[in-house]
């Protein structure tokens, strides 16, 4: 059951008190326009929900009256159903209504009744004692629920490590925001963190852990609630049970998740009332003393009852992150943003609070919903303030500050010194932008880009003395960075991976792919030479062999690149058809800095690779046995048709780039660095 408890100036500050005042005496409307709720006065028709014999949830809607509320749940569970399988079971406790009767007629439905009445305690558990899902989520019948509400928290279960519960961000009718995770103090006090606020502010956006979630809407393993002993009997009939299961499934060494992309609508107050002296509602002073009572020895690691809410909030982190980077990172986008948001993954899973602005200040809802994912919270208009103002208000909690990019860093570091004096500042250099100038300039003859890449490199050289450490993605930076600037700490941190493996094998392959974007200018020039030079004389030798060119080619720009062959699909979300589907990844890059996120990609999927020298760049590659190398079109066309051909070659390249992506280029491999470099 949601917990109304402690809501005193001692949790929120006289300012947040000052805040939660001016928002009850806010117009308001009594539904959000953008909902499509289920109304109450629809007359019973019979419908069915969907049901699995098999199912991998148990939904479990404990009822006591309410009947328009609970059809009102069920159609929104059958209008949205769900990917995974489930079942819905309704525990009925002896309901002084028609609801029996009325609910017997929705087919699908597994309808249960208690002989006498058990509270809603007594109701969740009989009904988690008949599910036969490997997961239960129980449900309140004054909810409704939302595109997306049971497979996201079951996400939480695949992709967190531990994970025990999973909960909803929960809003009401009206759209504010309701609860997003639960607080709890020292003095077991309780707070809802985000009541009443706008519930699509990105601090209420990012999957995190939370102190409990809400009995409305929350989904544990089952076999772990039946460990534990189910909801405690002890809160019969209800309140504090919710924050109780939290505690115990921490104290099995589980995990209590908070999952914004599980959105319910609440009703609150209608299934216990809201008289805090009457009905069920009556139970929650008592009851709170009997938490306290249980988890006394528990609860002196909780925050005390006058810490500030959002302190409180990342309570177990052991320690706070800035990360600002030019953009915020799409992975469909370029490497260096899927580098950046598997860091960020990573630095999660090492129990850092991770916090990210763009320079900017700007992220799309879809960016914000991906960082989310991974537990980020993105700092952007119009919701957050400039970087300085940020730095004045939370400056003093970071421990840790990552700068990307020289154009980034330079402009703020004297500011994050300033305001942040206790934090590590971290430069990222994404890849040394001077050296890829230089190489451009030599590339291109240029005596003006040759002066523009060594003020470039003086500026760099300079960030990189005065940050406390500097990351580099290229063993080959980074022998040229000790060597140019040995006093300063460079540590290597390249691209990373997930290892996704061969899924098709070499007979049903075909075709070639490039994947590169135009705002990279080494792209467009390889993209130039690869249809102007290389690829014709691939299609001389073989003309059935397609070229597929996968990323952002302007459309008035693509007709240059057009020819028989040729296929230009532009930005995709998602790589895995090609990565699939097509025999051989290019990588024809004729200068650039860095390691090449393309030939990583490729890799990972166990999808071989022709290059140039310069694109196989630090990556550990050996020619003829993970990768094949051309510098000339002449030479590069060759390699492509010999490999395009020859089945045992293919083999062996596609293996041991999988090893290498493995060994060196690895969601492991990155750990390692992170440990080893952060305080």
């Amino acid at each position: 059951m949601l917990q109304r408890l402690g809501g005193s100036v001692a949790q929120r500050g006289l300012r947040g008190t000052m805040a939660r005042i001016a928002q009850e005496f806010r117009p308001r409307n009594t539904t959000d326009a953008s909902w499509q709720l289920e109304p109450l006065d629809t007359p019973f028709a019979p419908f069915a929900l969907p049901c699995s014999e098999t199912p991998r949830v148990s939904v479990i809607v404990p009822i006591h009256g309410k009947l328009p509320y609970t059809l009102a749940c069920l159609r929104s569970i059958a209008s949205h159903g769900a990917e995974a399988a489930f079942e819905v079971i309704v525990v009925d406790d002896a309901s002084p209504d028609e609801s029996v009767a009325v609910l017997g007629r929705v087919d699908g439905l597994r309808l249960l009744r208690n002989e006498r009445n058990l509270g809603f305690i007594g109701s969740c558990n009989a009904g988690a004692a008949a599910a036969r899902g490997a997961h239960l989520l129980f449900l309140n019948n004054d909810t409704q629920v939302t595109p997306g509400w049971l497979d996201r928290l079951l996400d939480c279960f695949t992709e967190e490590a531990a994970c025990g519960i999973a909960g909803s961000r929960l809003a009401y009718p009206d759209g504010r925001l309701q609860e997003a995770g639960g607080i709890v103090y020292a003095d077991g006090s309780a707070w809802n963190y985000g009541r009443f606020e706008d519930r699509d502010d990105p601090r209420f956006l990012y999957r995190r852990d939370a102190d409990y979630v809400s009995g409305a809407a929350l989904m544990i393993d089952a076999a772990l609630f039946r460990q534990v002993g189910g909801f405690d009997p002890r809160y019969t009939p209800a309140y504090c049970e919710d924050m109780d299961l939290a505690f115990a499934v921490r104290a099995a060494s589980h995990r209590v998740i908070y999952q914004p992309e599980s959105l319910v609508v609440h009703c609150e107050g209608i299934s216990s009332g809201v008289d805090p002296f009457a009905g069920v509602k009556q139970y929650q002073i008592a009851n709170r003393a009997t938490f306290v009572d249980k988890w006394q020895s528990v609860l002196q690691n909780q925050p005390a009852p006058r810490t500030p809410v959002e302190t409180a909030l990342h309570h177990d982190e052991r320690s706070h992150i800035l990360i600002v980077d030019a953009l915020t990172p799409d992975a469909a986008r370029d490497s260096g943003s899927l580098r950046l948001i598997n860091i960020m993954q990573l630095l999660r899973e090492l129990g850092w609070q991770v916090s990210f602005m763009a320079d900017n200040r700007k992220a799309t809802p879809e960016e914000i919903r991906r960082l989310g994912r991974v537990g980020v919270h993105v700092l952007c208009r119009p919701w957050s303030p400039t970087l300085a103002t940020w730095l004045h208000r939370e400056g003093a909690t970071l421990d840790a500050v990552m700068l990307c990019r020289h154009y980034v860093a330079g402009p703020n570091l004297g500011l994050v010194r300033r305001l942040a004096p206790r934090a590590m500042v971290l430069f990222d250099t994404v890849d040394l932008h001077f050296l890829r100038e230089q190489r451009a300039a030599e590339h291109a003859g240029s005596t003006a880009l040759a002066r523009q890449a060594e003020v470039s490199r003086q500026r760099e050289l300079a960030l990189i003395r005065a940050c406390d450490a500097s990351l580099v993605v290229s063993p080959v930076e980074l022998d040229m960075l000790r060597a140019e600037v040995p006093e300063a700490r460079v540590e290597l941190l390249s691209n990373v991976h997930e290892v996704h493996g061969r899924t098709t094998g070499f007979a049903e392959r075909s075709g070639l792919v490039f994947v590169g974007g135009f705002g990279h200018p080494p792209n467009e020039d390889a993209v130039r030479w690869l249809t102007s030079e290389i690829y014709p004389r691939i299609r001389a030798s073989q003309p059935d062999i397609a070229l597929h060119l996968v990323g952002d080619i302007p459309e008035d720009m693509r007709p240059q690149f057009a020819g028989a062959g040729v296929h230009i699909h532009g930005r995709v979300d998602d790589l895995d058809p090609w990565m699939a589907g097509c025999r051989i990844a290019l990588a024809p890059l004729r200068y650039g800095a860095g390691v090449k996120g393309k030939v990583n990609m490729a890799m990972s999927h166990g999808l071989p690779v022709v290059a140039t020298s310069m694109a196989a760049e630090g990556m550990y590659a050996v020619n003829g046995e993970t990768i094949l190398l051309g510098d000339d079109a002449g030479s590069f066309a060759a390699a492509v048709l010999r490999l395009y051909e020859d089945e045992t070659l293919w083999n062996r390249l596609s293996n041991a780039g999988l090893l290498n992506v493995q060994q060196y280029f690895s969601f492991e491999a990155a750990r390692k660095t992170l440990l080893h470099m952060l305080p």
